[in-house]
């Protein structure tokens, strides 16, 4: 028998209701560890994409970095190094670049 289980079955213990005390524990777990945070993340995403305007440099999730030249709705028109301009969906950004702050090297 596990420790849980001693106390959870004892007399002058949770009886019965233990195993739906333990139930809504894990589920509490779940929230605070896995819930929150996506929906956090999500949240910061989509203020992130709300901010951004044109002249703004991006880095997309894909890797490619690039200035919004145009927006609507759902896209971004991004222009690259070489002069390419790519279309991207708002979803597709993952960084704006421009207010990304680089840690000076330690030399």
């Amino acid at each position: 028998m596990t420790t849980t289980t001693i106390i959870l079955d004892a007399p002058g213990g949770f009886g019965q209701y233990g195993q739906l005390i333990m139930l809504g524990a894990i589920a509490l777990v779940f929230y605070f560890f896995m819930i929150r945070p996506q929906v956090k993340k999500a949240k910061d995403h989509k203020k992130l994409i709300s901010e951004l305007k044109k002249g703004d440099k991006v880095i997309t999730t894909a890797g490619i970095h690039g200035r919004i030249i145009d927006m609507n709705e759902a896209t971004f028109l991004i222009e690259v190094e070489s002069g390419a301009k790519i279309r991207f969906d708002k979803s597709a950004v993952s960084l704006d670049a421009t207010k990304a702050v680089v840690a000076p090297a330690k030399a």
